[in-house]
């Protein structure tokens, strides 16, 4: 039997007037769950606070791999994210895309190459590596990434609506391509959409928040 990964223990988020009370989850390692709900009912507020980009936590613990998180930055927990708007830096290349978490924590220089061309192998991006965001395309930008998530090979990977916006052949295409990384990279996965068809193509298992 699988080991938990990620657990949330009655994690209440407060902002503004709304109020996400008291939501457990446990994740086991490897598994890949999709989160799904209405729109408001607080999927995204609960994944940014998982990843430490949102304020406002009252209540609860986080836990990933045993350890509690709650307390820490972004950048020390562990996480890898996609997000909706991909939010790719404008002015660096792929490559650069992909070597920037390894660089900024202090990978060897071998090891941050060789990392980035093997994810850009994986991903399909091999042609891609000299080119900036401006002029690729939807599924292009989200295999980039995809790829810039995983580079420091985090124990969570998180992706909020991240095929949003894709016409449906591109949606398809990197939802495969997401479904294999996940598989190839071995990380365990939470995966926030609205498709119903999504989440049953990716996960392993779909939570619905009421």
């Amino acid at each position: 039997m699988s080991e938990v990964m990620l657990i949330l223990d009655r994690v209440t988020v407060e902002v503004g007037q709304f109020v996400l009370s008291e939501f457990s989850l446990e994740i086991a390692e490897g598994e890949c769950v999709a989160l799904m709900g209405p729109s408001g009912c607080g999927k995204t507020t609960l994944m940014e606070t998982v990843c430490g980009l949102r304020s406002g936590m009252t209540g609860g613990r986080i836990l990933l791999d045993g350890v509690e998180i709650a307390g820490l930055p972004p950048g020390a927990r562990g996480i890898g994210l996609v997000p909706q708007d991909v939010a790719l830096f404008p002015t660096l290349t792929v490559r650069e895309q992909l070597e920037f978490g390894p660089r900024l924590h202090g990978w060897d220089v071998g090891e941050v190459r060789e990392r980035a061309e093997g994810l850009a192998e994986d991903l399909g991006l091999d042609e891609l590596l000299d080119r900036v965001p401006q002029g690729l395309s939807g599924g292009e930008a989200r295999r980039v990434a995809l790829g810039r998530a995983l580079a420091l090979k985090p124990r969570l990977l998180c992706l909020d609506e991240a095929l949003t916006g894709l016409d449906e052949e591109r949606h398809d295409e990197v939802l495969q391509v997401i479904r294999k990384m996940i598989e190839r990279e071995g990380v365990t996965a939470l995966h926030v959409t609205h498709s119903k068809k999504e989440a049953e193509a990716i996960a392993d298992r779909v939570v619905v928040m009421e």
